[in-house]
């Protein structure tokens, strides 16, 4: 940042502003002031930015307050008792928002339908502090093909046919969207296609086809170094095989696409990975600065709905991402994660949680196949909700969605009400809102063959809107801040010492944690988060009970405890995540576990032993066997001792004296002796607190102590933190 930039906006804070303690110089002598820099929000990510603008330039930017949509989970990994922090938070475009019918393709400035930036951060939690703390961040993004392409809904059919609206051999729209990528994300761009290639008629693979012409011929322009690479992979064929296992092919395409992009990190690597150095991190790309890492490009994955195939082709990569993550912090040894560990279990909840939130707001409905499906470990209950998922789905998309999208259109300023002008519900459709072309001359096209922005290109492979330019710093608010303020104190922002509050009521206590809600409960367990479970070695198993006796049902919400899976066939006839099915939760019942029916009593004997821990893993120890004589003797002198203290009248000392031999007898004193455990002394009050006591007395009456200097300087304090 200038030093002439700062200086002048320190020199326009003083001449705008007045301090009330000016006079002791707290604030305008420098000694407690911090510099402090605000950007501007990635508006295409902002939903209520059309109603900002209305105040914006009326009230303080304090009272502007930017929301996204999307999603936003975090949970707490334990490792030996550091706490981790793993956040992952999920914003959906504004531009070309709607549902799932209603809105496909892109429209005529680049904007694709169901457009969502990912983002997973992890923090170290031991380190309350933005400069000394350690945390690291990966982005990917999903989002429709790039295309002009629609699904007429009015034919009433579970799967409308596709169709391409316009003809676009110049890949216009396509070369609009990934200028915008380039300017946000750098390069490479890559391109994770899901959609089917190969189809006994003709639906999904148009778009392929017409995708992989555009990526073609923008590519024959850009520099070889900066091209866009297309990875086609039709996910559904390889579930149907029985040769061929998805997450590990996925897994491959994760590692090939984290070691091209990197991964932003806030600190150098570590001396342990000099010392013994890691073949797959000395691979991996991105831009490696002097105070850590930055990711270059992004992973960009769809499929049709870009729902069910790209939410786990993401969690793939942000899997493959986090042990990179966890590497650079020093929290593992090599970047590898496993599947049936409490750590990949608790990142395949959060981004499960996600995919359904985002399915609601776009399909209408949660996910139909998880991890767990394509892992071939998927519950056999989960298939019988099918049917009833396919009428919710398209119950929603074929009667509920257009409300919704009438709804979206007026929350984002698409469509203004006027006067005399047909009402929104009266349009017969919103094409004209979303695609300006279609009501106004857009200015002249670019040229066919240099579509990028000039400046972008030249910053490659370093995204345009991080580069220190003068078109970037004229977004950026440089504002002078008091070193406890909020804003730049995350103890204080975090743990609010100002209010009233009880730790129990912290998020960083009730949010999901690895060691409370996924690492067993039994003795002697490797408490590690990185150590393979067994299925039997859960957190998350739990006995359900029903009113009818005759009846049990065990839930398991694990993937490894489920039972044995469906065959290939009967995963690959339920529908994909454009097929139109889905699951809900029934009752109280989850919608990850496994419902395990027992009827018959032997049947119930032998789940429950497996169930039920064995009382020497739990209590180390057999409860049901006999005591030997040993134990049972020191057990008897423990009874006559605690007899011996509390019981002080004559029958308790007859009881003793019929105690069996070898019990050694013990007869109190007196009844108020010394060595009496339940005598205490009263403690002894110092001067000083007696005085406050005493102050607090004279006040209760009304008789109030004059200020001291201290206590004047500490309210003023506290007026100053907490108002200012």
């Amino acid at each position: 940042m200038p030093l002439e930039m700062l200086k002048s906006e320190t020199t326009q804070t003083r001449q705008e502003s007045f301090d009330i303690f000016e006079d002791e110089g707290l604030i305008t002598q420098g000694g407690s002031g911090v510099f402090g820099i605000c950007s501007e929000p990635y508006m295409k990510y902002v939903w209520n930015g059309e109603l900002l603008d209305i105040i914006k330039n009326t009230v303080h930017r304090d009272w502007l307050l930017y929301i996204i949509h999307g999603f936003c989970g975090q949970s707490k990994l334990l490792i030996y008792g550091r706490p981790v922090y793993v956040t992952l938070i999920a914003r959906r475009s504004s531009k070309f928002a709607g549902t799932r019918f209603l809105k496909r393709g892109a429209n005529c400035e680049g904007d694709v339908a169901n457009e969502v930036e990912t983002e997973q951060i992890l923090c170290d939690a031991s380190v309350m502090s933005f400069t000394a703390g350690s945390y690291s961040s990966y982005v990917q993004v999903r989002g429709s093909v790039p295309l002009y392409w629609s699904q007429d809904i009015s034919t009433m059919m579970p799967k409308p046919p596709i169709t391409l609206d316009q003809a676009d051999p110049f890949a216009h729209v396509a070369a609009l969207h990934f200028d915008q990528m380039l300017q946000r994300f750098g390069s490479p761009i890559i391109i994770l296609n899901l959609v089917k290639e190969r189809e006994k008629r003709k639906h999904e693979r148009i778009l392929s086809e017409e995708l992989v012409a555009a990526v073609t011929y923008l590519n024959q322009f850009l520099p070889p170094e900066h091209t866009i690479i297309y990875i086609p992979w039709d996910m559904a064929k390889y579930t149907k095989s029985k040769l061929c296992n998805v997450l590990d092919r996925l897994n491959v395409i994760a590692e090939s696409v984290v070691k091209k992009t990197g991964f932003f990190v806030n600190r150098p690597d570590s001396y342990c990975s000099i010392l013994r150095p890691d073949e797959k991190w000395n691979e991996l790309g991105g831009c490696v600065i002097p105070t850590g890492r930055l990711q270059t490009g992004v992973l960009r994955t769809n499929c049709v709905d870009c729902l069910d195939r790209t939410n786990t082709a993401q969690f793939m990569v942000g899997k493959c991402a986090l042990a990179y993550q966890l590497y650079s912090l020093g929290l593992i040894d090599k970047p590898n994660l496993q599947f049936d560990t409490d750590a990949v279990r608790l990142f395949e909840e959060l981004y499960e949680d996600h995919g359904d939130t985002l399915s609601l707001q776009y399909g209408g409905s949660q996910l139909v196949h998880r991890v767990k499906t394509y892992r071939k470990i998927a519950p056999w209950t989960q298939h019988s909700k099918d049917i009833m998922q396919t009428l919710s789905r398209y119950y929603s998309n074929a009667f509920s969605d257009a409300d919704r999208q009438d709804s979206i259109n007026l929350f984002l300023g698409v469509f203004h009400p006027t006067e005399g002008k047909p009402h929104l519900w009266e349009l017969p459709t919103d094409f004209y809102l979303h695609h300006k072309n279609t009501m106004r001359l857009l200015p002249t096209r670019r040229s066919y063959t240099y579509w990028w922005t000039p400046e972008v290109i030249k910053h490659l492979p370093l995204p345009y809107d991080e580069v220190i330019c003068a078109a970037n710093l004229k977004k950026l608010i440089v504002k002078k801040f008091h070193k406890y303020e909020e804003e730049i104190d995350i103890h204080n922002e975090f743990f609010r010492p100002y209010e009233l509050s009880s730790f129990d009521d912290t998020f960083c206590l009730a949010m999901t944690s690895s060691a409370r809600d996924f690492m067993p409960k039994t003795v002697g367990i490797d408490p590690s988060p990185f150590t393979v479970r067994k299925p039997d070695e859960t957190g998350k198993s739990v006995l359900g009970n029903k009113s009818n006796r005759e009846e049990a049902v065990l839930q398991r919400k694990t993937a490894a405890s489920a039972p044995p899976p469906p065959s290939e066939e009967a995963v690959s006839s339920s529908s994909e995540d454009d097929s139109g099915t889905d699951r809900e939760e029934e009752g109280s019942v989850s919608q990850r576990s496994t419902p395990v029916k027992m009827t018959d009593t032997g049947d119930s004997t032998k789940v429950t032993e497996n169930v039920v821990q064995p009382m020497k893993e739990v209590y180390g120890i057999n409860l049901s066997d006999g005591l030997s004589e040993e134990d049972l003797s020191i057990y008897s002198r423990f009874v006559q001792l605690g007899q011996s203290q509390h019981k002080q009248d004559k029958s308790s000392q007859q009881l003793c004296s019929r105690c069996p031999d070898g019990v050694i007898k013990l007869t109190p004193i007196s009844a108020f002796s010394q060595d009496n455990i339940y005598e205490v002394q009263p403690p002894r009050v110092d001067r000083k607190s007696t005085e406050i006591f005493q102050a607090h007395i004279q006040a209760s009456q009304g008789i109030m102590q004059p200020l001291g200097k201290e206590d004047t300087s500490m309210y003023r304090e506290y007026i100053r933190n907490r108002y200012l």
